[in-house]
């Protein structure tokens, strides 16, 4: 697949996450750029070939990428059901749809996104979920929740 479409199809699946648990599953930023929003490091990781993300994925002619044949199931297990759940929420959703007209999707449905005018810049998360129809106060409570959440992750991280 194309690596604009991989991109576009990572970024909704971390704005439903976003909504739903008030974090992403990565960990990762949103930015607006030209093509529209994605998420910062995954953007940068698919741009720079010589990353750990070798280990998975092979760059294939025409900007495409592939997962590699030597991947399997164990290797994917830091996801839990859940955000398998979204992965393939959004893929089913979105899955058909080609580079161009997934990237013309998010310019036109992803209210959070601006037009950079050749550059990027943050996207903040309220602006996300005030866009996915959640309320401020929601957006406060679902976005503290996120963060108390993300803390206790890196906490038993350190005492493991």
């Amino acid at each position: 697949m194309s690596y604009m479409k991989l991109l576009k199809l990572l970024y909704l699946a971390e704005r439903e996450s976003l909504v739903k648990w008030g974090e992403t599953m990565s960990g990762d930023k949103f930015v607006s750029m030209p093509h529209g929003p994605v998420m910062s490091s995954t953007y940068d990781l698919l741009q720079n070939r010589n990353t750990v993300w070798n280990a998975f994925i092979n760059s294939e002619a025409n900007c495409e990428v592939s997962i590699k044949d030597s991947v399997v199931e164990d290797d994917l297990d830091e996801l839990s059901v859940a955000e398998i759940k979204i992965l393939d929420s959004i893929f089913e959703q979105f899955g058909a749809m080609g580079r161009w007209e997934i990237r013309d999707y998010t310019h036109n449905h992803c209210k959070e996104w601006q037009d950079p005018d050749g550059s990027s810049f943050p996207i903040d998360p309220v602006n996300i979920l005030l866009a996915k129809g959640v309320s401020k106060t929601e957006a406060s409570v679902l976005l503290q929740h996120g963060a108390e959440q993300t803390y206790l992750k890196n906490l038993k991280q350190v005492l493991a």
